[in-house]
């Protein structure tokens, strides 16, 4: 499985996808397969004591405990690939961690999956992550829906107080109120009833700061034609 890091600055960093091929292969390593177990019971015989050697019977019983740890193994990493299998189509999470100790997340479909030494590997945008970082697996509709309510809701709260609200922010508000009047039922009930209530405050709020522009450009129009008929007037009476 070939692995190539982006370089920043003339390091290497490590993305979230070699984070989880790493971890994986620590987890690998820590394992005992059968020829370790072999070579261990060959030892075992080779330095026991001449004078009072382990019986045959139990190194059958160790052998025989071992090829049962062995077949649970491979039952679970049987159904470690069907699991895997699965997932292709769906959308996950994965979590990952980096060996700073930070976590990251991913979010994505999952394309195809990969088989390599009893272990699945899940592709996201052509970046393979191993399925032990599997957080969430969730619903597109679910997740469209989910995405689009924080994203609402972080562009209203970024709006200033409510009684700093002026015809700059006019925009803003008109996109939040159509943003929220084109979502669905399914959408709308992933924004919170408070936010709404919010959303509602600005409206309104920028009814006010319009009506104030309009009756001020409504003054200035008609202190512009008061002067031009004083103006006119004046004009008249001099010719």
């Amino acid at each position: 499985m070939a692995i190539m890091a982006p370089v920043e600055d003339g390091k290497i960093v490590e993305t979230t996808s070699q984070n989880s091929l790493k971890n994986t292969s620590k987890l690998n390593n820590n394992g005992m397969d059968k020829d370790a177990f072999l070579q261990l019971l060959v030892a075992q015989m080779q330095y026991q004591d001449p004078l009072e050697p382990t019986s045959n019977t139990e190194y059958i019983s160790q052998y025989a405990q071992f090829s049962q740890v062995e077949q649970m193994q491979n039952m679970a990493a049987s159904t470690e690939l069907a699991r895997a299998g699965s997932l292709v189509g769906q959308e996950v999470y994965i979590k990952t961690t980096t060996s700073s100790g930070e976590t990251k997340y991913v979010q994505g479909k999952v394309d195809y999956v990969v088989y390599e030494n009893g272990k699945a590997y899940l592709s996201i945008d052509e970046q393979l992550y191993s399925l032990d970082d599997l957080d969430t697996v969730a619903d597109k509709e679910y997740l469209n829906a989910y995405n689009k309510a924080y994203d609402f809701t972080v562009r209203l709260n970024k709006l200033p107080v409510l009684g700093g609200v002026d015809m700059s922010d006019a925009d803003e508000i008109d996109e939040l109120e159509k943003l929220y009047s084109e979502m669905n039922d399914y959408e709308k009930s992933f924004v919170a009833e408070d936010t709404v209530k919010t959303l509602n405050k600005y409206i309104e709020k920028l009814k006010e700061v319009r009506m104030a522009a309009g009756e001020e450009d409504a003054d200035s129009g008609e202190n512009g034609e008061e002067t031009e008929g004083t103006d006119g007037t004046e004009d008249a009476g001099k010719a």
